[in-house]
């Protein structure tokens, strides 16, 4: 019944995935809590860059800002990522700048949102005591706002591994793009499409199960 798959690295495709999913996420995770922090800044212009960043990137298409750094940063530019020879690595490295570049958007409004919920008094305290506002945020500030936050910055986290199907259009070599070679090779649609649709499932529902659990237990009591 699946002898058709039989000649792909349907493995090592969903791997390619799982592995632009991670380094992705670790990227954006990091670039989103500092536009967060630069989004609640009491400097002007820091506010005024990350409102700038978040309101563009989340209303530019995945799809353009893919494509932009493979034909833009590599071809016009040319960016090379410490990779020049390999087309590959470089295919891969680009397709997880630009996915760090569009899902820090989401990830710094969910912080954010997060460092909303956290009581006004606790860092005017912080300050009285002669914390600067890099402490009050780093120590009193995003501790509790992380913990708010855990279940929809899961939902960021899930949106990303389905969004890492945009990086076939740069030639990333992930499973989306052996699921359209497939297709194009095979007479089993409906068949691929549904080992293909069951790999996301596996890849996506234990994690929006593992975080929302974490997201109840450590959920800050007010």
């Amino acid at each position: 019944m699946f002898d058709f798959l039989e000649g792909y690295d349907v493995l090592g495709a969903f791997w390619t995935t799982v592995q632009l999913t991670f380094f992705a996420a670790i990227g954006s995770l990091i670039w989103g809590t500092i536009l967060a922090g630069m989004r609640v800044s009491p400097v002007p212009l820091m506010r005024a860059f990350g409102t700038v960043y978040v309101n563009v990137f989340r209303n530019i298409p995945l799809t353009v800002i893919i494509v932009f750094t493979s034909l833009g940063l590599a071809d016009v530019f040319g960016v090379t990522m410490g990779v020049p020879s390999d087309f590959k690595a470089l295919a891969f490295r680009l397709a997880v700048l630009g996915l760090i570049v569009y899902t820090s958007a989401f990830v710094c409004e969910s912080l954010r949102a997060g460092i909303n919920t956290v009581p006004v008094g606790q860092a005017e305290a912080a300050r009285a005591i002669g914390l600067s506002f890099t402490q009050v945020l780093t120590l009193i500030v995003l501790p509790q706002a992380f913990r708010t936050v855990i279940g929809p910055l899961a939902n960021v986290l899930i949106a990303l591994t389905k969004n890492t199907t945009v990086a076939a259009a740069i030639g990333v070599g992930e499973a989306a793009l052996l699921m359209k070679e497939m297709i194009e090779n095979e007479a089993q649609l409906l068949l691929i499409s549904l080992v293909f649709a069951l790999g996301f499932v596996v890849l996506t529902l234990p994690t929006g199960l593992i975080l929302g659990w974490l997201g109840k237990r450590l959920a800050v009591k007010r």
